[in-house]
């Protein structure tokens, strides 16, 4: 026992005399919680108060085209623009200005299109009630050469550096805002075939089909997610991960300096002497996890993001925390076992923590990757701890949920150690 506090005492004096690791373990973590949140928070907010700027090119100048410029104050997240200073838009002006990067969408209405679309819609209207009145007309095969209406084309220009999720969005809500509308025309035009009927008057004319969005969780209760949960548990994560670098350096330090070969010479064993590193930067990951919660909840409200919601299991958190961090222990320890300089440590535990991440889910979430990717994700240690956070912050749920996750964190913590130590004592009897 004595020789175990030994290694702790050792081990905290050397964490203090390196201010370097002390900033990589906790500066580093809350400017990079901080700065990434504040970045995503946009997202998650209410679209109405991140308008977009978008161009707006009317060549038609008819009711069509004026409905669907009073229509778009309707779509949230669009702000249309159809003069730059006193002058109209054209279509090459929007297009220059797209390609310039100033602005990223532009919304060009073709000629004509008002005045084809109702006469496509009159002529169905018209066929339809032939059909229905039995005329001799609606038996009659059309003439060949009977004009069809062209398709009208409306045109949008995206900057290129656009992702393809707005691109999709902002296509949808263009087509729906369409169809909206040549869906009133039609009502309109049989209002005027038929005239004003009173059935027609009484005519419910409001969406039947309504969209509510619910978030549920394994407790039951519906949780609505914000930018801070979502980014807290990920880059808290990162951080803890993070504790790699300095550990495994520590180790190679020591045997640069011959500080290891000192300790071999005392009764100390190996796993005693890593058992001393492992509780010390447990500790540290607790406290840095202690640190970011603490940032959430007081001063996350004071750079206008949301509070962090702990919910009812602050215990189940910190069990979470405990087993990521032990995770990345044994990581740690396993690269310092096995690296014998800083050049070959430094670089690989860094790149390594970085491909954890990116394929734990961390930067991209999981369900947005390929298939391959989906399936190598599920042996990244990060990817367990991500989940279990989320199944505490998002899902609300229990012990029972995080289980699976701790169990994958806690026998990656043993396996490391156990290779590490069989490394060690094969490579001290060579």
């Amino acid at each position: 026992m004595h020789r175990f506090l030994a290694s702790i005492k050792k081990e905290f004096l050397l964490l203090l005399r390196d201010p370097g690791g002390l900033v990589i373990l906790f500066i580093m973590p809350i400017i990079l919680v901080i700065t990434i949140t504040l970045i995503q928070d946009a997202t998650f907010k209410s679209v109405s108060s991140n308008s977009i700027d978008i161009l707006l090119v009317d060549k038609d100048q008819g009711k069509l085209s004026n409905e669907i410029q009073k229509s778009f104050s309707d779509i949230e997240f669009l702000d249309p623009i159809s003069k730059i200073g006193e002058t109209p838009l054209t279509e090459e002006t929007a297009k220059q200005l797209v390609a310039a990067g100033e602005y990223q969408l532009a919304v060009v209405i073709p000629e004509g299109l008002s005045i084809e679309l109702q006469k496509q819609i009159d002529k169905n209207i018209t066929k339809i009630l032939e059909e229905f009145e039995g005329t001799e007309d609606s038996l009659k095969v059309p003439p060949i050469n009977e004009k069809v209406p062209s398709n009208k084309v409306v045109k949008l220009y995206f900057d290129p550096i656009t992702q393809e999720t707005f691109r999709s969005s902002v296509i949808f809500a263009v087509d729906k805002l369409v169809a909206s509308i040549e869906t009133r025309s039609i009502y309109e035009a049989f209002e005027k075939e038929l005239g004003e009927s009173e059935s027609l008057k009484s005519f419910n004319r409001d969406n039947f089909v309504k969209y509510d969005q619910i978030n549920p969780s394994l407790s039951g209760k519906s949780v609505l997610p914000n930018s801070v949960q979502h980014n807290i548990p990920a880059w808290t994560l990162f951080a803890i991960f993070f504790m790699i670098l300095p550990l495994s350096l520590n180790l190679v330090h020591e045997k640069g300096q011959g500080t290891f070969i000192r300790l071999q010479t005392t009764p100390a064993k190996y796993g005693t002497i890593i058992a001393g590193k492992a509780f010390l930067f447990l500790l540290v990951s607790l406290l840095q996890f202690t640190l970011i919660l603490l940032l959430g909840i007081f001063v996350f409200p004071k750079l206008g993001l949301p509070v962090l919601d702990l919910g009812d299991h602050l215990g189940l958190l910190y069990l979470v925390a405990l087993s990521s961090g032990l995770a990345a222990i044994g990581l740690g320890i396993l690269l310092g076992t096995v690296f014998n300089s800083h050049e070959q440590a430094a670089p690989f535990g860094a790149v390594l923590v970085v491909l954890l991440a990116a394929i734990g889910g961390v930067w991209v979430p999981v369900f947005a990757m390929p298939d391959t990717m989906q399936m190598i994700a599920k042996v990244s240690p990060m990817n367990w701890g991500l989940e279990a956070f989320y199944d505490c912050f998002l899902r609300k749920g229990s012990l029972k949920d995080i289980l699976p996750e701790i169990g994958l964190l806690i026998v990656f913590f043993i396996s490391t150690i156990v290779i590490a130590i069989l490394y060690y004592e094969k490579k001290k009897t060579v």
